[in-house]
């Protein structure tokens, strides 16, 4: 099977379990008179509707270079990282948003109704499943080398964290009486700010990539060891590198003793680039520029 194909398969799995739960989160939010639920069960939305963007993104992103794309389509699964991390902020937002009005209306005397044991209940289900779907998503993500995966991975890990601050809100405000139902939209608010975290972290590394940011410096080092391997090369200068999708590219200026024959340095940059291949992958654009020593 295919990376397109591995991506989809990964990604409709998380959306069958999203389905499930936001439909089963929101029945119990309602009936359960959950504000946490409820606010758990739009992040589970929120969820769903990432893994459309991925199902779209990643497709368009498979597309080999053309005439108007010379290094790919890659930069659309990181656009569709960007997409999920905006999508989670407004998720985190809105939940703020309805908790804090919650605990307004409490501070001004109002009573609030307790949550039931059905929306207990589903906060511990969404608990087990979604740590499952991250654990699953997470490594298939990592193993075909796809961001938007790994982001998306994100989202379910957030939805599980988002769960356990439903279940704690949720559990004490039943297990410790009417004083304490202010615990519901108290913890609807813990788990916004959680998922607003998330959500930054995202949009900072897909913005960096979008903005042309360089790989890291550890990355960028071992590309400078592994020209510097060959004998009859030196001083690799003008380095380089950016992410491409789940690709890299890579440029450096390399010098040779300027006495050599040119179909010599040419055989020592293919040799280069070959040796760089091997390391990143064997779509990583490189370009090698010869130079002799001064």
């Amino acid at each position: 099977m295919n990376r397109e194909k591995e991506i989809y398969k990964v990604t409709l799995v998380g959306s069958a379990g999203n389905v499930a739960l936001l439909t089963f989160k929101f029945i119990a939010g309602v009936m359960g008179h959950s504000s946490a639920m409820i606010a758990d069960a739009v992040h589970s939305l929120s969820d769903f509707i990432t893994d459309v963007i991925v199902l779209a993104f990643v497709h368009v992103s498979a597309k080999p270079q053309d005439a108007d794309h010379d290094y790919g389509h890659g930069k659309y699964e990181t656009f569709a990282s960007f997409i999920i991390g905006l999508a989670l902020m407004a998720a985190a937002t809105g939940i703020i948003v309805s908790g804090v009005a919650k605990l307004v209306d409490w501070a001004g005397g109002k009573e609030l109704e307790a949550p039931g044991w059905l929306a207990l209940a589903a906060a511990i289900i969404s608990i087990i499943v979604k740590e499952v779907l991250y654990q699953y998503t997470v490594r298939r993500g990592k193993h075909l080398d796809s961001q938007a995966l790994v982001a998306n991975a994100w989202h379910h890990r957030s939805d599980a964290l988002s769960s356990i601050g439903a279940a704690v809100g949720i559990g004490g405000a039943i297990l410790l009486g009417n004083r304490w139902t202010v615990l519901d939209p108290l913890a609807s608010v813990v788990v916004g700010l959680m998922l607003v975290k998330v959500s930054i972290d995202l949009l900072r590394s897909s913005v960096g990539e979008l903005t042309e940011s360089s790989l890291s410096s550890d990355i960028e080092q071992e590309i400078e060891n592994i020209i510097c391997s060959f004998p009859d090369v030196q001083e690799p200068h003008n380095l380089r590198t950016r992410r491409i999708g789940n690709r890299f590219a890579i440029e450096a200026h390399v010098r040779m003793d300027g006495n050599v024959p040119l179909a010599v340095a040419h055989d020592r940059s293919d040799a280069i680039e070959e040796a760089l291949r091997e390391r990143f992958g064997r779509q990583t654009h490189i370009t090698i520029h010869m130079e002799p020593v001064k």
